[in-house]
């Protein structure tokens, strides 16, 4: 196996051991043997498999290695191994042997497991059959029944009756398997705390022999249904005390999803549309006290005429001012036009001159 091993790589070792005692000449003829261990891999493989020169190493004071770079569909890493060997004053050495290994990045396949050890544990799934061994040490025949009702109930209990029982091997290694598994007392979960299943109330203890050492755990918070070791532990221990205060205080509960409602504020109108529209409504007390809706007639008929235009520019620098035009809400202060058109009486007409 050590030769084995050193052809992934220099045997320094072995080089230090017997270097010192190796002829220089024979050094010499082994060391430059490259072009004939590669001459002897293409003769081998062909020259397009054979790579770059990796090194040499050495076997005994008689044999050395040279290693190449192996170019091969598949063999991605793997090397060519040349074993050149000459005696003592030989002037050329001979080739030995020419192999393919693995080099440090090759992608090898997994170490093979007989197939009797290929199941692990949870590899069992539903409807799966698996059979002991013929000879699986951790089971031993058992006994039929006697008859005896008491030799039969206590062979019951100590398991006899059945075809198979375990024997002391089996439950040794059960018991080691538990002990040192995920519930025993080396576990990260029983190191975290002082209390132990022992002394627990949801503590239920086995059967036999193995009672003194395990039992199932009850409580459905932890290992419920799980073989723990009697010094196993959790915080889920019946003895663990209640936390120390009252808790949270109470609060009167705080709904923030509730709105105030508020009214939008009413959208004032600028001080000289105000002064515009009260110029507007300022004839209306007057038609109250004169005549029945003369004034606005004239109004309506002056503007129809061209004398009243004249007079329009008067009023035309209140309107020239830098200010929102107000003339959409000119024609809401006139008064309505059903009014102008339900007069037909001839005296408004007749009192044009006077409001001239």
């Amino acid at each position: 196996m050590e030769k084995e091993d050193t052809l992934t790589g220099p045997s320094e070792q072995s080089a230090g051991a017997t270097v010192a005692d190796w002829p220089e000449s024979l050094a010499a003829v082994l060391t430059g043997a490259v072009d004939q261990a590669r001459t002897a891999v293409v003769e081998f493989s062909g020259a397009e498999t054979v790579g770059d020169y990796l090194g040499v190493s050495y076997e005994d004071p008689a044999a050395a290695t040279h290693r190449f770079l192996a170019h091969l569909p598949g063999y991605q890493g793997w090397q060519w191994a040349v074993v050149v060997a000459a005696h003592p004053g030989a002037d050329h050495a001979t080739v030995s042997e020419v192999v393919l290994i693995p080099g440090p990045t090759a992608l090898l396949a997994p170490e093979w497991v007989p197939w009797d050890q290929r199941v692990r544990p949870g590899d069992l799934s539903p409807g799966d059959l698996l059979a002991p061994a013929a000879d699986d040490p951790r089971l031993v025949p058992g006994y039929t029944a006697s008859g005896d009702p008491q030799v039969d109930d206590t062979a019951a209990e100590i398991g006899l009756g059945r075809r198979w029982v375990m024997s002391a091997a089996g439950r040794a290694e059960a018991a080691e398997r538990w002990h040192t598994g995920e519930h025993g007392p080396d576990s990260a979960m029983a190191r975290s705390t002082k209390r132990v299943c022992r002394d627990c109330g949801f503590y239920l203890p086995l059967a036999g022999s193995l009672g003194s050492m395990f039992g199932v755990c009850g409580n459905e918070l932890s290992a419920d249904g799980q073989i723990v070791d009697k010094q196993y532990g959790c915080g889920a221990h019946s003895d663990t005390p209640a936390p120390a205060g009252t808790g949270s205080p109470i609060y009167q509960p705080y709904d923030d999803g509730v709105l105030d409602v508020v009214e939008p504020p009413v959208p004032t109108e600028p001080p000289e549309a105000a002064d515009q529209s009260t110029e507007a409504a300022e004839p209306r007390p007057e038609d109250a006290d004169g005549g029945p809706q003369a004034e606005p007639e004239s109004a309506t008929t002056t503007s129809e005429t061209p004398e009243p235009q004249s007079e329009a520019p008067e009023s035309q620098p209140e309107s020239e001012a830098p200010e929102p035009q107000p003339e959409p809400e000119a024609p809401e202060s006139q008064p309505e036009p059903e009014a102008q058109e339900s007069q037909p009486e001839p005296e408004a007409q007749e009192s044009q001159p006077e409001a001239d």
